[in-house]
């Protein structure tokens, strides 16, 4: 039986309810993700709210370069500066306002609206909420796990993000997001008395995902506390700016986190693009409607939570890295799939016109993205934990956003490029390509177990494992 907590519950309940509060982050944040960024507000802003559909995507891609690059910028200090600062609950809290905000203001984004910029804005600082809020959330990690259970944790942990991204979606479908018909996906009209005509329902997705998030989120505030802690000394700033200098002077000394944090860098970044432009691509190559991207989305994301779950237990018995060569070596086959399919060919082969082929090519490059997407992201956060120093997990991870945020501008800016140089959408995928092989060179030269191996080693497997 377990030891008493002062709150009169089991030890291991606790830790177990712990573990679930972090869990539901995933689930709760999932959404902005799913809905904003990848199947329905970003479609919907290249092809209503922008100009034309080359000039949306090109204004998308600018707009999460410059995001990605404060995130870049702040993500190191802020977690460097919460290692030496006191707890990260009160950081949660402004970084869940941030969301809440950037994600409710969205509704404003009517259809040819002249503020453009301040709807991109919006979107931006939301999204620097929801990258700073993972920042803290994932320092969380070893504290509710240790050694190859970490995997299984983190794994689960995605999975379940999937599976919220999939019921959110499945809701905005089945009973706000319009078709051209006016009506949703189940043959109803918006609810709420949403104006089809001024798109209202698909608006809705901004403030539906904050809602989201404030429902789901609760039980990390309410169960996940920090470890008791002394009361932060005078100059913990200054502090912790200093330990974060004495970790970037110190990385030549550690090639395989080096390494690592590059490799990282490139994939994810690569990754990021994959799903920043997979919905814009499919409205604007293959001219799908929000729905159809959303069914294309609800796909993906099932397919993306059995293979994140699966892929747990393969990080938990092999380890991350063969994990992340595999996702990356499928999504490096899926951007080729992407290039060289468009409504007139498949790979490159014509097909008839009318033809479902291009269809069912891109439904399985989804379900290949959500699957190898999913699994990748949820080892490389393993592989960061076992790369990192204990004693300064914040900082790793305000690392590991900036190896994700350092070229984060790399991705949108070189589709944004491509794009206009070319007038093609699908051409204006290819450089993803080139990324990831990157990514997948550097990874060749990352120890498993990081220049910590022996201690690693040695750590036992967590009592959560059943």
């Amino acid at each position: 039986m377990g030891t008493q907590d002062s709150d009169g519950t089991g030890g291991e309940q606790t830790a177990r309810r712990r573990v679930w509060a972090w869990y539901f982050f995933d689930w709760a944040n999932q959404p902005y993700n799913t809905l904003l960024l990848t199947f329905i507000f970003a479609p919907y802003f290249a092809n209503a709210v922008a100009p034309d559909p080359v000039t949306g995507q090109a204004l998308w891609g600018t707009m999460l370069a410059v995001t990605g690059t404060v995130i870049a910028l702040m993500a190191p200090v802020l977690g460097a500066v919460a290692d030496s600062a006191g707890p990260r609950r009160p950081w949660l809290w402004l970084f869940s306002a941030l969301y809440v905000g950037g994600a409710c203001a969205l509704w404003w984004a009517v259809p040819g609206a002249e503020g453009v910029l301040w709807i991109l804005l919006a979107f931006g600082i939301g999204m620097v909420g929801l990258e700073f809020g993972i920042i803290f959330t994932n320092a969380y990690l070893p504290e509710l796990a240790r050694g190859p259970e970490i995997g299984r944790v983190s794994g689960t942990g995605w999975a379940l993000g999937y599976a919220g991204g999939v019921v959110s979606l499945a809701i905005m479908l089945a009973f706000l997001a319009e078709t051209e018909s006016g009506r949703t996906l189940l043959g109803l009209p918006p609810a709420f008395g949403l104006d089809p005509a001024l798109r209202e329902g698909t608006r809705a997705v901004g403030p539906f995902t904050a809602l989201w998030y404030v429902l789901f989120a609760a039980p990390l505030f309410l169960w996940l506390r920090d470890p008791v802690r002394p009361p932060a000394p005078r100059g913990a700033l200054a502090r912790g700016l200093a330990d974060l200098w004495a970790t970037l002077s110190g990385l030549p000394r550690r090639p395989s986190l080096l390494a690592y944090l590059g490799s990282s860098m490139f994939y994810r970044d690569a990754l990021n693009g994959v799903y920043a432009f997979g919905g814009i691509y499919a409205a604007g190559v293959l001219g799908w409607s929000v729905v159809q991207i959303g069914v294309f989305g609800i796909s993906a994301a099932v397919v993306g939570a059995l293979a994140c779950w699966a892929g747990g237990l393969a990080d938990r018995a092999f380890g991350p890295k063969p994990v992340i060569a595999a996702g990356i070596l499928v999504l490096i086959g899926v951007c080729l799939v992407v290039v060289t399919t468009s409504r007139e060919m498949v790979l490159l082969i014509p097909v008839a016109p009318g033809s479902g082929l291009p269809d069912a090519a891109f439904y399985l490059c989804g379900g290949l993205i959500g699957a190898a997407g999913g699994t990748l992201q949820a080892a490389s956060r393993t592989m960061m934990v076992r790369q990192a120093d204990p004693a300064r997990m914040t900082e790793a991870f305000g690392l590991y956003a900036l190896s994700g945020k350092a070229t984060s501008f790399l991705a949108p800016a070189l589709v944004a490029l491509a794009t206009a140089l070319t007038g093609d959408q699908r051409l204006g995928v290819a450089p993803l390509i080139l990324l990831f092989l990157l990514g997948l060179g550097l990874l060749w030269f990352v120890k498993a177990d990081g220049e910590r191996a022996d201690t690693w080693a040695a750590s036992s497997p967590s009592s959560l494992s059943s």
